[in-house]
């Protein structure tokens, strides 16, 4: 069985070789990353690293919870050298597993901007996301809905939709109020907002702007770059036609969540993993990642037009650790509220 699993591994391993363009040999520098992002575009700043440092990359991508797995699950004998996952809570409890190890970098702690770091320095960001309302203003009036608070209004009854609550951007926007606004608050917020919901919990983003372009619902909560990619044609000519009959509307200030990577515990190309992680960090890095995804980089805003029109935003002072320590008591008053 232990060798069918390494014949699987190198199997998939080769085949994103392949796709990456990157020749690995014996003799060469290399880095083994595992990867919860899934775009494309990735592979090709992965490229530009190889070709600049001649550290070639192999690359294992999967979600980002069945990589934490997986690496439990391999304990010692992991072949990941650098891990890469989306949302504050993966990276934090990726952490909190004993997975990562501390990294000594005074680029990293110059790279990314204080609230975005863990301060045990095992892991650091690389884009930023905005969590949005997205409304069909034919539906609701959006000069009323300024904030994440305002979808527990009694006046948008029947017409709130959401992401069940398994997903890691609502767990963390969940967080974000408790730090925010503290328990009490949020806990009034939850029954409210949750009593508003117009019918079974959505399982991603992009169902919920085709919900409400089809005024299934009249405003629901998303990831800015959701919007943008389907926007943006990425998705196909009628995500495209749905999401141009939204609005989107970006609370001042914002939650605002991560991607993220960090050594792994047992790596053993250590140096060259933090040399991949430095680069991915670096100006070039961070926006080479965010530009083609819609996302923002560490240090500036997505210059792309379309997230240009969703206007600015300012995020708050929550940081990212925090987000973390505060997960599990965000999923329990989710599932008390009823937020399936």
């Amino acid at each position: 069985m232990q060798n069918l699993k390494k014949i699987f591994y190198s199997a998939l391993t080769c085949t994103f070789l392949f796709s990456l363009n990157i020749a690995v040999n014996s003799t060469e520098k290399e880095v083994k990353v595992y990867s919860g992002r899934h775009y494309n575009t990735d592979r090709s700043v992965f490229k530009k690293f190889a070709e600049e440092t001649g550290i070639k990359v192999r690359l294992i991508e999967a979600a980002g919870i069945s990589l934490i797995e997986r690496l439990k699950r391999e304990g010692k004998n992991s072949q990941a050298d650098l891990i890469l996952l989306v949302d504050a809570a993966r990276i934090t409890n990726a952490a909190k597993s004993g997975l990562l190890q501390k990294i000594d970098s005074t680029t990293l702690e110059n790279y990314v901007p204080i609230g975005l770091k863990d301060p045990n320095k095992e892991w650091y960001a690389l884009t930023r996301r905005v969590r949005v309302m997205v409304a069909n203003p034919k539906v609701v009036d959006v000069s009323k809905i300024k904030d994440y608070t305002d979808l527990a209004d009694p006046a948008l009854k029947g017409k709130v939709c959401l992401r069940n609550r398994k997903s890691p951007y609502n767990q963390s926007l969940v967080a974000n109020q408790i730090i925010n606004k503290g328990e009490e608050v949020t806990k009034n917020w939850l029954n409210g907002m949750i009593s508003n919901v117009s019918q079974p919990f959505f399982p991603g983003d992009i169902s919920i702007v085709r919900a409400v372009s089809k005024r299934k619902c009249g405003v629901g909560i998303v990831n800015h770059y959701y919007v943008a990619r389907m926007l943006a044609g990425v998705n196909g000519r009628r995500d495209a036609l749905y999401a141009k009959k939204t609005t989107v509307l970006t609370p001042n200030p914002a939650h605002v969540n991560i991607s993220a990577g960090g050594v792994a515990k047992y790596a053993t190309n250590k140096s060259e993993a933090i040399e991949l992680l430095e680069y991915l960090a670096s100006p070039k890095g961070s926006k080479g990642l965010a530009a083609p995804t819609f996302e923002h980089p560490l240090k500036e805003v997505n210059q792309n037009p379309i997230v240009q029109e969703f206007g600015e935003f300012i995020p708050d002072k929550v940081t990212v650790e925090d987000l973390g320590v505060n997960n599990s008591i965000a999923i329990k008053l989710m599932k008390d509220a009823g937020w399936d």
